[in-house]
Parts: C-alpha cells; sequence; structure tokens
C-alpha cells in the first residue's frame, strides 16, 4: 500500500467523504484519514474497492500511502483544529509535499500558515470549496490559492471533480498567498446578500399579494426560468412545497421553521475586511446585521406588542409579480457588483493579481451563488479587465434602467406599510449614492472641522484647509 494513492484526504464527514468519493469517481485513487472509526469503516464500504478508495485512522498509514509529492487536502472546521492536523501531519511528511485547506479559514491564518510551512519546504494552498454536500460528491466550484509551481500538481485532480459549464472545469489557480481563501470568503459574502434578498421578496408577495406557498412555488419556478436562474432561487422554489412529515396539517414545513437564522462568520468576515478596506459592500452588511437581529425572537415578539404597524396595502398581483422579478434582478447585480469590488481592491492591497472575469467563470457552475447572471459577469470584465465597478459596464447600465424603477416603488411601498426590506433598501441607496456627483458629505468635513480641526479639501482650489469657525 505504500506510495499507492494519487490523493489524500483528512476529515472524513459528510463534506469529505463525498470529496474523495468524487476523487475516485473522476480516475484517481485515494486515501482518507478521520480520527472516527465509524467514518473509516462508512468511507470504505461506500469506496467499495480499496484499491481506488481506502482510510485508516493512523496518520502514519495515511501519510505512508500517498504518493509523493504527497497531496493532502483537509476538510475539517476552520480554526485551530487545522492548526491541530497541520502539526499532526508534520512528523510524516516530507519537503515538497502539499497541504491543502478546503476549509472556510479566514485568510490571514491561511497565510500565517503558508508562511510556517515555506520555512519547512512544506507546499500550503487555500482553496475554498463550494456547492455543499451534494457539490462536492457530483462536482463543486473550487478557488485555490498559493504556489503556482505547486498547483501542477494538484490541477489534474481539481479539473476532474470540479464542476462544469460547458465543459469548462469551475476551478482555477487564483493567486498566490490567501487568495484562494479569499475570494471564498468574498463568495460567502455574496450568497449572505443574495439570500437575504430572496427572503425579503418572498416576504413582500405575502404580505403585499397575499401569495400561497403553491403561488410563490410557481412564481419563483418561472424567475428560474428566466434571467434571474440561479440555484438559490430554484431551491427556494422547491422550498415552499416541502411537506411538513411532523405536522401533517394544512401548514407546509416552511411556516414551520423558526425566523432566528445562524451564521457561521465568513458573511461577518467580508463585512468586516470590507470596512477595513474602505470598500461600501451595504447589501451583505445588511444581510449579517439581519440574521443578528433574526436572533433577538424574544425581544422582537415583545416589541412588536408596543407598536401600530399600517394595515398592508395589497397591490395586484400581476403588478406586484412584475415589480419584484425586476427589483430582485436589481439587487442581485448590486450585490455582485459590491462583492466584485471587494475582490479587486483586495487584490491590489494584498498583492493577489485576481483575474475578477476568471473569478465569475468558476463560479457559474457547482457553487451557492451560481446563477444566469454571472455569464453576463463573465463577458464584462473580459471586456474591461480593469473595470472599477459593475455598475458603469455599458451593459449593465441597460440591465439596471430597466429595472431600478420597480426598486423604487416597492421600497416606498414596504416602508409606508411596515414591511421590512432591508437588502433591497441597501442596494438602491448603495446605487444612488453611487451614481451622484454631489453627496451631502461636504456638511460633514464642515463639521469635522468645527469640533476638531480636521481640515478639509475644497471643491475651487488645490489644497488642505482649516476655517476658525464662530
Amino acid at each position: 500500500m505504500e506510495g499507492k494513492y494519487d490523493f489524500g484526504l483528512v476529515g472524513l464527514g459528510v463534506m469529505g467523504r463525498n470529496f474523495i468519493l468524487n476523487v475516485a469517481d473522476n480516475g484517481f485513487s485515494a486515501f482518507g484519514h478521520d480520527l472516527d472509526a465509524e467514518k473509516v469503516k462508512a468511507l470504505k464500504e461506500e469506496g467499495g474497492h480499496e484499491a481506488t478508495v481506502n482510510a485508516s485512522t493512523s496518520i502514519k498509514t495515511f501519510v505512508q500511502a500517498l504518493k509523493q509529492p504527497r497531496k493532502i487536502m483537509l476538510l475539517v472546521p476552520a480554526g485551530k483544529i487545522v492548526d491541530s492536523v497541520i502539526e499532526s501531519l508534520l512528523p510524516h511528511i516530507d519537503r515538497g509535499d502539499i497541504i491543502i485547506d478546503g476549509g472556510n479559514s479566514f485568510f490571514t491564518d491561511t497565510d500565517r500558515r503558508e508562511e510556517y510551512l515555506q520555512e519547512k519546504a512544506i507546499n500550503f494552498f487555500g482553496a475554498g470549496v463550494s456547492g455543499g454536500a451534494k457539490g462536492a460528491r457530483l462536482g463543486p466550484s473550487i478557488m485555490p490559492g498559493g504556489s503556482k509551481s505547486a498547483y501542477a500538481h494538484i490541477k489534474p485532480i481539481f479539473e476532474a471533480v470540479s464542476a462544469k459549464y460547458n465543459g469548462e472545469p469551475c476551478v482555477a489557480y487564483l493567486g498566490p498567498k490567501s487568495s484562494g481563501n479569499y475570494v471564498k470568503m468574498v463568495h460567502n459574502g455574496i450568497e449572505y446578500g443574495l439570500m437575504q434578498l430572496t427572503s425579503e421578496i418572498y416576504d413582500l408577495l405575502k404580505k403585499a399579494g397575499g401569495y400561497s406557498n403553491e403561488e410563490l412555488h410557481t412564481t419563483y419556478t418561472k424567475w428560474n426560468e428566466g434571467r434571474l436562474q440561479s440555484f438559490l432561487v430554484e431551491i427556494t422554489s422547491k422550498i415552499f412545497i416541502q411537506k411538513d412529515d411532523v405536522n401533517l396539517g394544512k401548514l407546509g414545513l416552511l411556516d414551520q421553521i423558526s425566523d432566528k437564522a445562524k451564521q457561521k462568520g465568513t458573511g461577518k468576515w467580508t463585512s468586516q475586511n470590507a470596512m477595513d478596506l474602505g470598500i461600501p459592500v451595504p447589501s451583505i452588511d445588511i444581510a449579517v446585521s439581519m440574521r443578528e437581529i433574526s436572533a433577538l425572537k424574544l425581544e422582537r415578539t415583545a416589541a412588536d406588542k408596543l407598536y401600530d404597524k399600517p394595515e398592508v396595502e395589497t397591490i395586484d398581483k400581476a403588478e406586484l409579480e412584475k415589480m419584484a422579478e425586476e427589483a430582485l434582478y436589481f439587487a442581485f447585480i448590486i450585490t455582485y457588483a459590491q462583492g466584485l469590488h471587494q475582490l479587486a481592491d483586495a487584490s491590489k492591497e494584498y498583492k493577489y493579481n485576481l483575474d475578477i472575469a476568471t473569478i465569475a467563470k468558476i463560479w457559474r457552475e457547482g457553487c451557492i451563488i451560481r446563477a444566469g447572471l454571472l455569464a453576463d459577469i463573465t463577458e464584462a470584465f473580459q471586456e474591461d479587465a480593469n473595470l472599477p465597478n459593475l455598475l458603469v459596464s455599458p451593459n449593465f447600465v441597460k440591465k439596471i434602467q430597466s429595472t431600478v424603477g420597480s426598486a423604487r416603488t416597492l421600497v416606498a411601498h414596504a416602508a409606508k406599510n411596515g414591511i421590512p426590506l432591508p437588502g433591497l433598501t441597501n442596494s438602491l441607496t448603495y446605487f444612488d449614492a453611487y451614481t451622484s456627483t454631489r453627496l451631502p458629505l461636504n456638511l460633514i468635513q464642515a463639521q469635522r472641522d468645527y469640533f476638531g480641526s480636521h481640515t478639509y479639501e475644497r471643491l475651487d482650489q488645490e489644497g488642505i484647509f482649516h476655517t476658525e469657525w464662530d
């Protein structure tokens, strides 16, 4: 068995087991490792033939089973456990071997680990994997970053197991250091924004249109067949008609699910880092905040009893459906624009040298934010690699102009009727601010100079100025 297997994987939970079976399905022998003997046994049974798939609870046996340079992927929870697994591998691996972190590690942790392992002549990669358990089994989108020369050893396997869009693998070498983990982080931030928006439009259709779950299913299904085609819209359409096996009454499962949404932190990281970079991503920021507000269930319930809410004015269903589709499409564009703007700025700040068109390409299939819109985004950045923001792409100007009116109408209607649409509202405000030559921040500059002598700039002459305010 020594030196026989092409690929190794540590962490045989659902994601890890599915990924390693995917590797084996595509012609590469794979060896897994987990301290849980039941998980090792389950993989062996599902893998079928030990020449193709095998596993062990022994880290030494695992390492010795791999061909050199060893390609070892970790699919374990982010944080200290990644460092722990790396330390357990070090006594057994050799110079030139490759460790790949496939989890959602924070990008600065990846930089630290790469520097640490470089001193030992071990190659380290951060490779974001998106698509969930099903994607890991059938083809995820993979976002690797690290040593370009080391990637040559991984490339055939990653290209074989990744999702395909018109035959093209949804994986590409993205850049040095932590670029792969960083791109996956922003991917997840965009995911937060899109999920918030789809939930808001669902709420609006119910409250302002009286839509039943069956009507919501029909509407989202229709949208998924048009320009809103995406994984999230597709699964949302299916969620509306999922039967509840516990409560067999008239209500579907969705109506019985608590409205307290959880999070693992990647959306928060995106938002925090955008602030560090000085890049506005309000559609992502509010999506994170709404999950935090949702957690305050008891407080929200108590507060609801203290205030009168307007009686919601209904909108004709055909008119509402048309405006909702246009508003959701508008806000999807805005959310992608913000995330890609952050990637472009981070690329300069951290010297990743990211190709935004390539990133959009590998998101077209396999990942959670895959959508028909990404083909248009890819084209926009292929035409102008230095595009500062999607909103200034000629092709997207037309898309925005034809949909922003509906976003305005629905935001106004929701505000008047007490329906919270924070994602859509923030997307619209971002658009209006980004496309304004003049903002009222001149007053803020005057205020800062007044109370703190922070100085200001003028429109009519160069230089830095201070006034002794009366």
